[in-house]
């Protein structure tokens, strides 16, 4: 079986402040084949000349570009209306995808506060629609206005999970309603922990979606007031990383595994035993959620992450913050590449054992 093709998520270097230029370097020599612009700002402009001079710097380098945005929801607290509405905001970034070969658009609905706004929040009352569901009509709606345009470039919509905005149930309902022929899914591993969902769950109902990937591993453990999160590099998190790895390379042969490494976010705790809480999630079936109580219950708090010295905002504590990303990454790299038993150069004609 084909290994996935590895790349990195450059928002695992977001600390770097580095050119395109020096981002595809540095890719070079981890020897990954795909850099996954997922936010513009790492583009450094999005001027033609720019962006001609970077797909040729990356074909020189045998590396392949993706390309991401943000919120497309109008309604999320996540969309910045003064770029445009989302129509006017993805026709422009389709032109920077055609212009670096991204075969993909990468963008996401909101985030896990969505799940809680809305004037027609759900109260538990009889047709009332909730706020999460809200915001998938909408993201519908906008996706099938842009869908020919989508068609005419060749560029597929790859939607994310993001930051616990939506279940795998939600965002397949998603893709589905807008169309499979011209949207997938940008599967990421960590943030399904932020919407109390197992992420080998996740996988197995996204996996026929996948166009892309953000990769980090999850520790989740019990705790008195409910369960809490927090995301690692691979091979620190308590959710059997390896397992999720070996099944993903099953179910999606030769999809990129871009590395989106965050280790400096604080525990997340779901207060899931107080009622308040399942406003957020009114729909969610019991059987998925005990899936996550037993992966909690199997957890434990990971190891501390080392904190970067100075104080915030400082040069040394900039510097420490930029040192901490790098070795997270690239130890995330090595430990990605033991449990593929890839030949250490990260291509994508090795074969998985």
């Amino acid at each position: 079986m084909r290994i996935p093709r590895l790349g990195i998520d450059l928002y695992s270097l977001r600390s770097q402040g580095w050119s395109a230029f020096e981002f595809l370097d540095y890719a070079a020599q981890r020897q990954v084949e795909i850099v996954h612009f997922s936010e513009p700002r790492f583009l450094g402009s999005l001027e033609a000349s720019h962006l001609r001079r970077l797909r040729e710097y990356a074909r020189r380098l045998g590396l392949s570009i993706e390309v991401g945005m943000g919120s497309i929801c109008p309604a999320s607290k996540r969309f910045t209306a003064a770029d445009g509405t989302p129509e006017e905001q993805m026709a422009r970034m389709f032109e920077v995808a055609k212009l670096l070969g991204s075969p993909i658009l990468r963008a996401y609905v909101g985030s896990w506060e969505d799940r809680l706004d809305g004037e027609n929040a759900s109260s538990g009352g009889p047709g009332r629609t909730a706020p999460i569901e809200q915001r998938i009509e909408e993201t519908v709606r906008v996706l099938r206005v842009i869908r020919g345009r989508a068609l005419d470039s060749g560029i597929r919509i790859a939607m994310e999970n993001h930051a616990g905005d939506l279940q795998a149930r939600e965002m397949k309902m998603l893709i589905e309603e807008a169309g499979t022929d011209f949207v997938g899914c940008c599967l990421d591993s960590g943030n399904p922990v932020w919407a109390i969902e197992d992420p080998h769950l996740t996988l197995e109902t996204l996996a026929p979606y996948v166009l892309t990937t953000h990769v980090r591993d999850s520790a989740v453990w019990e705790e008195s007031e409910g369960i809490a999160v927090q995301w690692t590099a691979l091979g620190e998190g308590t959710i059997g990383f390896g397992r999720w790895l070996a099944r993903f390379a099953q179910l999606c042969p030769g999809k990129p595994l871009s590395l989106e490494i965050i280790t400096s976010h604080p525990p997340r705790l779901h207060r899931c035993f107080e009622t308040a809480f399942w406003t957020a999630y009114p729909s969610m079936p019991a059987w998925e959620f005990a899936r996550f109580v037993k992966l909690a219950r199997e957890g434990k708090p990971p190891a501390p992450a080392p904190q970067a010295s100075g104080s915030p905002g400082s040069q040394d504590h900039q510097l420490g913050k930029a040192a901490q990303e790098r070795i997270a990454l690239e130890n995330s790299l090595a430990w990605c590449r033991r449990h593929l038993g890839a030949s250490g150069q990260g291509r994508g004609n090795a074969e998985l054992s």
